[in-house]
């Protein structure tokens, strides 16, 4: 049984600016509880901050996350997938690239986010047993 992104996929997902302090997004992922928000810059989305990054890059890094910014962390471009696609296309792709978070896609316009652990419940409801 084949379902669609679409279905899972957690609409109007959450924006920062890239200009925006490390501090500020993470607040923003505690507050909203995701663990990634759209980078957007007039209107279009430039990129995606997670969890991962700020550990990663920010926190390893020895950043100042009251100082610097969502920009130079966020991963670059937006991977992104159609959401009529097969959630074992989006687990693959996710695989392929080693991401969490891919945004989701509909005409080219991104209208939201699947993570992999929707994938996991929808595996573990919807797959085969």
């Amino acid at each position: 049984m084949m379902r669609p992104l679409a279905v899972m996929m957690k609409r109007n997902p959450r924006s920062i600016s890239p200009e925006a302090t490390l501090a500020e997004a993470a607040a923003m992922m505690r507050d909203t509880r995701v663990g990634a928000i759209l980078v957007a810059e007039h209107g279009t989305f430039i990129g995606i901050i997670s969890e991962t990054d700020l550990v990663r890059k920010a926190l390893a890094g020895q950043l100042n996350t009251a100082q610097a910014k969502v920009r130079a962390i966020m991963s670059s471009p937006v991977i992104t997938i159609e959401q009529d696609r097969s959630a074992h296309d989006a687990s693959d792709l996710m695989a392929e690239k080693g991401i969490r978070h891919l945004a989701v896609t509909e005409d080219g316009r991104i209208v939201g986010i699947v993570t992999v652990r929707d994938l996991l419940r929808y595996f573990k409801n919807w797959g085969p047993h």
